[in-house]
């Protein structure tokens, strides 16, 4: 191409690139085809660049001519482009293709953990029965965890719980935040703000410091039972617990309440289910005693209603509290705690 672009050379340059154009296979060499001559350093670019050096009246004419001409190429681009188009969508359309009556791909579900499931039912059955379900604070003040709960500082109670402390010194310098060792505290908290009757589940996280074996986890679950009004018995406590005994377990089960100590209830009972393995004749279930202790529970302790402002003379109740992981091993012949907390799907699966 000569330096000064004429008329001529732009329609030589144009004739040459439409024929080039019409020998083009395929999408990528139009776009060489494209770079050659539209490019950045393309024929025809090079033409309109040079435009400007030529004389007034030639500028005119030349560049009359380049205009027309990149308006003819870039039109038969297009044209080639739609060409191309039109090839390829069939082909892609039918590679795409979606045969509608087909079944559609089964979706993956998830599901609750087994302690969830177990936590969901306790309520449900103790909702049944006119209970309202609460949750609390898994760090808690000593002053709720033990304290109020008839457990002073330096009481022996304490050493029944095994407890990570929180390094948060209070006024005297000793450590009073925890992690719960129980739901209990909630038990408090909630008689300070609320007047009888009161009626409540707690189910919630407790954590204990302790080594973890088949029977034994540091974290676990945990659902505390409270009900306080005028006039509640023993004779409530057990027709409750009866209840729900026979509701999770079957209605065949048998309960026995044998008494036992904690320090805020009295008198203080643990209760037990006949065992389903052996019908209570003995097995190695059961420890061949014929009942499977399933919680603790009593009448809560005067000292405890007299700390939230309740009236012993007056007012009376019961709690009761159970291992929820205790509950479900039981329920689905569970051997190993640790199981939970594996996160092994072929154990998460059967729930």
């Amino acid at each position: 191409m000569a330096d000064r672009p004429t008329v001529g050379v732009v329609e030589a340059v144009a004739t040459k690139a439409l024929e080039e154009l019409d020998a083009v296979g395929d999408a990528e060499a139009l776009e060489r085809w494209r770079v050659s001559y539209l490019g950045r350093r393309g024929e025809l670019t090079a033409i309109l660049r040079g435009i400007g050096t030529l004389p007034p009246e030639a500028r005119r004419q030349v560049g009359a001519a380049a205009n027309a001409a990149k308006a003819r190429v870039d039109e038969a681009m297009a044209a080639r482009k739609r060409e191309f188009s039109r090839e390829v969508t069939p082909a892609l359309l039918a590679e795409d293709s979606i045969d509608v009556t087909l079944p559609g791909r089964p979706v993956p579900t998830g599901r609750l953990h087994p302690t969830t499931q177990t936590v969901r039912e306790i309520c449900r059955i103790f909702a049944s029965m006119g209970f309202d379900a609460v949750e609390g604070p898994e760090v808690e003040w000593d002053r709720y965890n033990f304290e109020m709960l008839n457990i002073p500082k330096h009481h022996p109670a304490r050493d029944m719980f095994n407890t990570f402390w929180v390094d948060y010194p209070d006024r005297n310098g000793e450590q009073s935040v925890l992690l719960r060792t129980h739901t209990s505290p909630m038990q408090a908290r909630i008689m300070e703000d609320t007047r009888p009757p009161v009626r409540v589940v707690v189910p919630g996280k407790c954590y204990r410091y302790e080594a973890t074996d088949a029977t034994h986890e540091w974290q676990l679950t945990q659902v505390e039972g409270l009900a306080v009004d005028d006039g509640i018995t023993f004779a409530d406590l057990k027709g409750t617990l009866y209840e729900f005994a026979r509701q999770i377990f079957g209605e065949e089960r048998r309960v026995r309440f044998r008494c036992d100590y904690f320090p805020f209830v009295e008198p203080g009972v643990d209760v037990a289910i006949d065992c389903f393995s052996c019908g209570g004749a003995g097995c190695r279930t059961c420890g061949r005693t014929g009942w499977i202790e399933i919680m603790g529970a009593g009448m809560v302790h005067p000292n405890v209603l007299k700390g939230v402002g309740y009236d012993p003379a007056v007012y009376t109740g019961f709690a009761f509290g159970m291992g929820v992981e205790r509950i479900a091993m039981l329920k689905h012949g569970i051997e190993d705690i640790r199981h939970f907390y594996a996160n092994d799907l072929r154990f998460l699966k059967q729930f």
